[in-house]
C-alpha cells in the first residue's frame, strides 16, 4: 500500500516497532513528509547516506530563529519566560555561537578524562547491584531495572563528571526531564506540565547560585565563570544546564533498556557477552547501531527554499533525521535488525553526525560498558520478567526506550575484585513495590 502523505510518527504500536515502517519509507524514497502528534508536520530523512548528507549540510541551521509561522504554530509549545531562557543552548545553535559554546563543555567530556574515571563509575554501578532485592517471589518474581538502576547510575556518574554537589544532586527530580515532550496550550495536562518546567528552572537558579558562592574546578563552576566573565549571557548559562541535566543522562537510562531488551531478544549473544566481557565494547556499538536511544534528530531548517534529495523543502520547514531508519539500512548494513557481535563495525549515527555530533559520547559509551558489564556479569539468568510483547515503550517523539523493564535473575554475585576487566553499569531495579528500597526519595515519579 502507498504509505499516506503525510506518514504519522506516533501510537503505541509505532513505538513499540517503528523499523518496518522505516523500512517502508526507505524503500520508497530518501525523504518524506511526516505528522508528529502535536500536529507539527517535518520532513524525515531516513537512509544511511542521506542521513550523513543531511546531518553535514551547511545550508541547514538549528537556530528556532529559523523556523516560519506555520512550524512555530504547533512547535515552540514551551511558553514564555521559559522558552526564551532556556532553549538556547547548543542543540539550537549555528557557528560561530556554537562553536564557541561547545567549546566550554569539551573538556569535561574528554574521552582520556572519562576513561579516567570508570574505576569511579564501576564503584557506582557495584553499589547499585549491591542494593539491589532478589526478586520477590523466587523465579517468578521481578525487579524493574529501570527504577531501581537505569533511572540512577546515569544521573550520579552526570553529577561526578559535572560537579554537581551532593546536596543539590540529592533534590533533583527525574520528572523535571518530561519537560522536554511535548504538552500544547490546550493539553490537559499543559499545569502540571508548566509546574515542572518552573520548579526545573528554580533548580537551575540553585545551582548557578551555588556554584557561584562555592565555585570549584567541575564544569558547572567553570560555567558560571564563562558567564561572569561574559563568554555566556545570563540565558545561554541556565539553556546550557538545562540540557546537561535532561540531555545528560535520560538517554543513557533509555539506551540501557534497549541494549538489554535487545540482548534478551538474542540470548545467544546475552550468553556469549557473559563468557567473553571483552567483547562489550564492540557490543556496545552493535546495541547502538540496532537500537538507538536517539530515535530522531532535532529541528533542522532551509533559511530558503532548497531541494534535499530531490525533495523542495519550503524555508523554515522543520527537517528530522531517523538516526534509527539510518543505522538499519541494509545497504549499509546486511542483515540489519540481526545483532551481530562480530559485525565489521561502520559508523553508526547513533550519537549523530559532523558539527552536532554527540559531545558525551564517550561518556555515554563508557557508561553502557560499564552498566550493561556489570548488570550481566553480577545478575545470573538475567531475562525479561513479563513477555516482551508488555514492555511499556516512553512516548517521546524523539527517543526510544522502555518506562519500566520487569527482570528476574538468580541471586546477584559479588562483584569480581581480582580482575581489571572493565565491567558496566548504569540499571535500576526494584521490586513489584510503589516504593524502590534503595531510596524512597529518589527518583521523585
Amino acid at each position: 500500500m502507498p504509505l499516506p502523505d503525510p506518514v504519522p510518527l506516533y501510537g503505541p504500536e509505532y513505538k513499540r516497532d517503528p523499523y518496518p515502517l522505516y523500512e517502508r519509507m526507505r524503500e520508497a524514497g530518501p525523504i518524506h513528509r511526516v505528522l508528529f502528534p502535536s500536529g507539527v508536520t517535518a520532513w524525515l530523512v531516513t537512509g544511511h547516506t542521506a542521513a550523513q548528507r543531511t546531518l553535514a549540510d551547511p545550508r541547514l541551521g538549528k537556530n528556532h530563529a529559523l523556523g516560519n509561522d506555520r512550524w512555530r504554530a504547533r512547535a515552540s509549545i514551551m511558553p514564555e519566560p521559559q522558552h526564551s531562557q532556556l532553549q538556547v543552548h547548543l542543540l539550537h545553535q549555528d557557528a560561530p555561537k556554537h562553536t564557541a559554546m561547545r567549546r566550554l563543555i569539551t573538556d569535561a567530556f574528554a574521552p582520556r578524562r572519562v576513561e579516567a574515571l570508570r574505576p569511579r563509575f564501576q564503584e557506582m554501578a557495584d553499589a547499585l547491584v549491591d542494593a539491589m532485592p532478589a526478586p520477590e517471589g523466587g523465579a517468578a518474581g521481578s525487579v524493574d531495572l529501570v527504577r531501581c538502576f537505569a533511572a540512577r547510575f546515569p544521573f550520579q556518574v552526570l553529577a561526578e563528571v559535572i560537579g554537581l554537589p551532593p546536596h543539590l544532586a540529592a533534590r533533583f527530580r527525574r520528572e523535571w526531564g518530561k519537560v522536554v515532550a511535548p504538552v500544547g496550550p490546550t493539553d490537559p495536562g499543559r499545569p502540571a506540565y508548566e509546574a515542572l518546567l518552573r520548579g526545573l528552572q528554580e533548580y537551575i537558579a540553585e545551582i548557578v547560585a551555588d556554584r557561584r558562592e562555592h565555585p570549584g574546578d567541575g564544569l558547572l563552576s567553570r560555567l558560571v565563570t564563562a558567564r561572569d566573565e561574559g563568554e555566556l549571557s545570563p540565558e545561554e548559562l541556565d539553556s546550557m544546564i538545562f540540557q546537561l541535566l535532561v540531555a545528560g543522562q535520560e538517554p543513557v537510562t533509555n539506551q540501557i533498556t534497549t541494549a538489554l531488551v535487545a540482548l534478551t531478544r538474542h540470548p545467544q549473544a546475552l550468553e556469549r557477552l557473559r563468557a567473553e566481557p571483552g567483547l562489550m565494547p564492540r557490543a556496545v556499538e552493535e546495541l547502538l547501531r540496532l537500537d538507538s536511544a536517539f530515535e530522531l534528530t532535532t529541528w533542522r531548517f532551509f533559511a530558503e527554499d532548497a531541494e534535499l534529495h530531490g525533495t523542495r523543502v519550503p524555508a523554515g520547514d522543520s527537517v528530522i533525521v531517523s538516526l534509527c531508519a539510518a543505522n538499519r539500512d541494509p545497504e549499509r548494513f546486511p542483515d540489519p535488525g540481526v545483532l551481530d557481535l562480530d559485525r565489521a563495525q561502520g559508523p553508526h549515527l547513533a550519537f549523530g553526525h559532523g558539527t552536532h555530533f554527540c559531545p558525551g559520547a564517550a561518556l555515554a559509551r563508557i557508561e553502557l560498558q560499564v552498566a550493561l558489564g556489570t548488570l550481566i556479569a553480577r545478575l545470573p539468568g538475567l531475562r525479561l520478567a513479563v513477555p516482551d510483547g508488555e514492555l511499556e515503550w516512553i512516548p517521546a517523539v524523539l527517543g526510544r526506550g522502555t518506562t519500566a523493564l520487569p527482570v528476574a535473575f538468580d541471586a546477584p554475585d559479588a562483584p569480581d575484585v581480582s580482575t581489571d576487566a572493565p565491567v558496566m553499569a548504569d540499571a535500576t531495579v526494584v521490586p513489584h513495590a510503589p516504593v524502590c528500597p534503595l531510596d524512597p526519595k529518589w527518583p521523585r515519579t
